[in-house]
């Protein structure tokens, strides 16, 4: 009698995890799926504002790379030894969009807006560049009574497509089908992106093959058509 023998599927590799700044949800959704479907790797996002992202790293949190929405943060954890040298790089620059009933940041001003959302801009680098344009175009003072702030960008987007604010600021990625106003980026500083592999993560040529599909041509234009601009243009 011989013995059949039985064929075993290869396991599936373990998904790769993302910590991910708010503003990118719907461009890694796509990049997700496309590098899986080129890598053979399933990747897990988390998404979050990047000062939130931060401090869960800082706490140990089990993730593998980290995309933040500003160069800062990704500094912060590099003084610290947390990311792996060579693999940080800035991948995209963000620009900030008002949407709602506001067309400019002037109408901010009117009694016609009654709430103003702007993502919490200690965590939230969108944030941070929403108050700046508003000092920087002397309206803060009369502006900021009427502002509602969101978690991060993503919630600031919501809060105005549901008309729990008459105007929000957020980014133009995520605007794309709200009609929205793209603020002057004279008035902030600019929003350069980084990304980098964490030095805990037990995946590290994974998290090298992703930041490489992000800098790459098909990552580049995936950017450029969400909504952002090459980091340094």
């Amino acid at each position: 009698m011989t013995a059949a023998i039985t064929g075993c599927k290869p396991s599936p590799a373990p998904p790769l995890t993302v910590a991910a700044a708010a503003n990118l949800t719907d461009v890694f959704t796509r990049m997700g799926r496309d590098f899986e479907r080129s890598t053979g790797i399933p990747v897990v996002f988390s998404f979050a504002a990047t000062g939130d992202l931060t401090r869960q790293i800082e706490n140990a949190a089990p993730f593998d790379v980290f995309a933040a929405a500003d160069m800062d943060h990704v500094r912060q954890l590099e003084r610290q030894g947390l990311l792996l040298p060579g693999t940080v790089h800035v991948y995209a620059r963000g620009r900030l969009a008002l949407i709602g009933r506001a067309r400019s940041l002037q109408d901010l001003a009117t009694d016609a807006i009654r709430f103003v959302a702007i993502a919490k801009p200690d965590a939230a680098p969108y944030g941070r560049a929403a108050v700046e344009a508003l000092k920087a175009a002397g309206l803060w003072e009369s502006i900021e009574p009427k502002v509602v702030y969101a978690e991060n960008i993503n919630i600031s987007r919501q809060y105005a497509v549901t008309g729990n604010a008459d105007a929000a600021f957020t980014a133009y990625s995520l605007a794309l089908h709200d009609l929205p106003v793209l603020v002057d980026p004279k008035l902030y500083s600019p929003i350069d992106q980084a990304i980098g592999v964490l030095k805990s993560s037990a995946r590290e040529g994974a998290g090298r093959r992703f930041v490489e599909y992000v800098m790459g041509a098909e990552g580049q234009r995936l950017l450029e058509q969400s909504g952002y601009n090459e980091a340094g243009s």
